[in-house]
């Protein structure tokens, strides 16, 4: 079951029904109304969807924060099973757009060669602590992967930079259904951001 919500409080239609300072504390309660929905109803058949030995725990009654939803990104993938691994098995040109509101932070940006794209992967679950990945032999803790399925299912991609036109960035390599949403675009610094001594020791063990 999916239940669709909105984040960004500025194109709601609560907004647009209640004008003036005092009806984003009213969105505000309609949205974690609306988080709490779709928990429960996601609770609801999570139950059979666990492989062998994956451990879901009770998510917290409360949400810490809210996020806004700064655009869309477009993908030629419709479906979850159809995504890459991982953004570097394709080369296929995406297009990110970024909401209008948004369009004067790109200023800048096309000088850049990539892109550091945070996106929000709302298809996935959120209540795993332990997984077991299909392409992976054993069971790992979710903060040990880079499964979407997390208490919250951020992904971040350094994708290259094709070009932009106006609100509309092209790029390569992403992994990402088509229609997700974008939270937040920064240049890749490769001075500050590559650790190319990096590791991750269970990675080497055999995959499925």
């Amino acid at each position: 079951m999916r239940l669709s919500w909105q984040v960004a409080l500025g194109e709601s239609p609560q907004e647009r029904n209640f004008p003036g300072p005092a009806h984003r504390g009213l969105v505000a309660a309609s949205a974690a109304c609306q988080f709490a929905l779709m928990i429960e109803a996601k609770a609801a058949d999570a139950a059979d969807d666990l492989r062998e030995g994956e451990v879901a725990i009770e998510l917290p009654a409360g949400f810490d924060a809210s996020l806004y939803y700064i655009g869309r990104i477009h993908t030629p993938w419709k479906r979850r099973e159809d995504c890459p691994k991982n953004p570097r098995e394709t080369d296929a040109v995406c297009t990110v757009v970024v909401d209008p509101r948004w369009v004067a932070g790109l200023q800048g940006l096309e000088t850049v060669s990539h892109v550091v794209v945070l996106y929000w992967m709302d298809r996935a679950r959120r209540d795993l602590v332990l997984q077991a990945p299909h392409h992976y032999a054993e069971l790992r803790g979710t903060f040990a992967l880079r499964s979407p399925v997390r208490p919250n299912p951020i992904a971040v991609s350094v994708a290259g930079l094709v070009g932009i036109e106006g609100n509309r960035l092209s790029v390569i390599g992403l992994d990402c259904v088509d229609g997700t949403p974008l939270l937040d675009l920064k240049p890749y610094f490769a001075s500050t951001d590559s650790v190319p001594d990096a590791a991750v020791g269970w990675h080497s063990g055999r995959k499925r």
